[in-house]
């Protein structure tokens, strides 16, 4: 074997990447590259601090184990209550330390990757966006309900086929006031909503408000989308036991609501590792949202930073959304043409 035909092998760490991106649809093709060039010498530079980070919180969890133990011992040998309790939080204080490096080479690691997966893609991210005007939307169409405090984050935002979409994580609380019997009041933050938020505008105006529902709970039968509405039949009986349907329009409905896009809505919820998807086609927009999950994280800090599985589990999520905008756009397709 001569000199060039020996370099022009792939390294065992080229083949790993290949067979962790293999399988992706042909617009993720040469991912391995981009992972090569631009992610991987970025991620093996913050290798070190990777190590140094999970071992002060491997340490961390060790010893604040050893506190708490010690305090319940304490409590038993004294019996007194309170031995226990600092304990506990002299251990919480110990854990949340060791914890702090890891929580801040995530968030360090995530832009490493996925800002370079995005910029490949054509795709803005933003970690932390403020306020997402969107959200409004989605509660207007009683996607999600009403709030009192909110946060948001990870943000992306692009286009495909024409069609301009928006991605983002929100974090719905409501403020709750009890009174008891002496008088005293008590001010609790209640989640109500934390998951993921889709917005595709398609810059054509549907024809109807067609609503999909993963359940046929109390929240999902009062909301503000389905006034006006009637309940659809959807063309497979699978996907009726999963889905119900409301719609201002049957025949625009059933073409949009496809066996395939149902399909996509669920393969959404895996991808996602979210639930109790809602989605509605509004005007000439399809509003999504789904309870759960956490996109774009870099994974565990517990694994080296290279390893090509990260890329692999970014590139599905930005999948899952592209499948989805196809499918509608297809179905939009199929109507104008059987209309002319």
């Amino acid at each position: 074997m001569t000199d060039d035909t020996a370099s022009a092998q792939p390294s065992p760490a080229t083949l790993a990447i290949r067979e962790a991106l293999s399988g992706l649809p042909k617009e993720f093709q040469g991912f391995d590259q981009i992972f090569e060039e631009r992610i991987r010498p970025s991620l093996q530079a913050r290798e070190a601090d990777r190590i140094a980070a999970t071992k002060r919180a491997i340490q961390s969890r060790w010893i604040s184990g050893a506190i708490l133990a010690a305090g319940v011992a304490g409590g038993i040998v004294t019996q007194a209550i309170w031995v226990p309790v600092i304990g506990v939080m002299i251990a919480l204080m110990v854990f949340a330390f060791g914890e702090q490096g890891v929580s801040k080479l995530a968030k360090e690691a995530k832009g490493l990757i996925v800002v370079p997966i995005a910029e490949e893609l054509g795709i803005d991210f933003t970690i932390e966006p403020g306020t997402v005007d969107t959200i409004y939307q989605h509660k207007a169409l009683g996607l999600v309900p009403g709030w009192d405090r909110s946060k948001y984050e990870d943000l992306i935002t692009g286009v495909r086929r024409e069609v301009n979409f928006q991605l983002f994580e929100a974090h719905l609380e409501e403020k709750r006031t009890t009174t008891d019997s002496k008088g005293r009041t008590r001010t609790t933050w209640v989640t109500v909503f934390k998951g993921q938020c889709l917005r595709l505008d398609f810059h054509k105006t549907f024809y109807g408000r067609t609503l999909i529902t993963r359940d046929a709970g109390f929240f999902n039968r009062l909301g503000s989308g389905q006034k006006g509405m009637q309940r659809a039949g959807l063309e497979d009986p699978v996907f009726e036991k999963i889905f119900e349907v409301y719609t201002t329009d049957q025949v625009e409905s059933r073409y949009l609501l496809t066996p395939d896009l149902m399909q996509q809505f669920v393969d959404l919820e895996t991808t996602f590792k979210g639930g109790n998807l809602k989605a509605c086609f509004d005007g000439g927009e399809l509003l999504i949202t789904l309870q759960g999950g956490n996109l774009f994280e870099p994974g565990s800090m517990f694994k080296p930073l290279d390893s090509a599985d990260r890329v692999r589990e970014l590139l599905n999520d930005f999948n899952a959304v592209f499948r989805i905008i196809d499918e509608v756009t297809n179905g939009r397709v199929r109507m104008e043409q059987n209309q002319s």
